[in-house]
């Protein structure tokens, strides 16, 4: 499996509540993509939400928001060092 820091923009405002939210609901959908979703930021001044998950391609983590119910990620990274 590989790890993806996948990137969303124009979330102005969300707050912590709201990005528990979408957390949650695309971890309920994770197993049917084969993705786990490890945690997620964001900088609500920015708009900015990162979220870093394991799974087997970009596109499965891509689903794995859709079929949750968040928006669809506007980029997703390959991260395979990490120290």
């Amino acid at each position: 499996m590989t790890r993806f820091m996948d990137v969303h923009h124009g979330m102005q405002g969300i707050t912590a509540e709201q990005l528990q939210q979408g957390h949650d609901a695309t971890a309920a959908v994770e197993a049917e993509e084969g993705v786990h979703f490890e945690h997620a930021w964001a900088d609500p001044e920015s708009g900015t939400v990162y979220c870093l998950s394991e799974g087997p391609s970009p596109e499965a983590v891509r689903r794995a928001h859709e079929r949750g119910g968040g928006p669809r990620p506007d980029e997703i990274h390959a991260v395979p060092l990490m120290v």
